[in-house]
């Protein structure tokens, strides 16, 4: 029997690193060419590109530990509270813990029966409530600082494939063209690892990625073509 098992993905970190990686990707891609279309030479690329590395970096970083710390301090608070219900008024907890396992199809003396179980440990009973009422389990939020990390270190590394010209090639032209093939080369990568990930079509996801990396790139070289050096200021 072909038995599938689920991936763990409560963590944050591979999901941290899987957008990280791409809105690196994209959002560098698009400041690159947006500077190298205003026509600048390549150490001012070279200065946005880095401070778009490590700006991004750092915002995807924080915005990555805030929202899960905070997530978890609001998933303790409520932990809390269902752990003072279960103290005050276990008979109540009782009766809605019977009530929400017949409501799921379980006969009335079984749905006692399991509910008394659950009941008669502390630890389980508060458990049981958390998942079955809240939709809390041990797992369902990650550590915040490992999304921090991960964020940080795959937004940086998609960040870099599209400076990386601007760093070894001299002539702006040149190292813009090769920019634009290695950003499109990555963004079929990534966009084949999310598909990997999700188990969607490789081949759609692929395309959608390059898609969303020739639009942002094309518009922000557009704008810096069209503005111009002369144009700022």
């Amino acid at each position: 029997m072909d038995e599938r098992h689920h991936r763990d993905i409560h963590g944050g970190g591979a999901r941290a690193a899987v957008f990280g990686v791409s809105d690196g990707l994209v959002s560098n891609i698009s400041l690159v060419l947006g500077i190298a279309g205003a026509s600048v030479n390549g150490t001012v690329v070279r200065l946005a590109g880095l401070a778009g590395l490590l700006g991004g970096a750092f915002s995807m970083a924080a915005g990555e530990y805030i929202s899960m710390r905070a997530q978890r301090e609001l998933f303790e608070r409520e932990l809390e509270i269902e752990r003072r219900e279960l103290e005050r008024s276990p008979r109540g907890e009782l009766r809605e813990l019977t009530r929400l396992y017949e409501e799921r199809g379980m006969p009335p003396a079984l749905a006692k029966s399991v509910a008394e179980q659950m009941m008669a440990n502390p630890e389980l009973a508060l458990e049981t409530h958390a998942r079955e009422e809240l939709g809390i389990t041990a797992d369902s939020v990650g550590n915040p600082m490992e999304a921090a990390l991960s964020s940080f270190v795959m937004f940086a590394l998609g960040a870099l494939i599209p400076l990386l010209p601007f760093l070894f090639i001299r002539s702006g032209h040149s190292a813009t063209l090769v920019a634009v093939v290695l950003a499109g080369a990555a963004a079929l990568v990534v966009g084949g690892l999310l598909a990997i990930f999700t188990e969607r079509n490789w081949w759609f996801s692929a395309i959608r990625q390059l898609a969303i990396c020739t639009i942002a790139g094309a518009a922000t070289y557009g704008i810096g073509h069209a503005i111009g050096v002369s144009g700022v200021g």
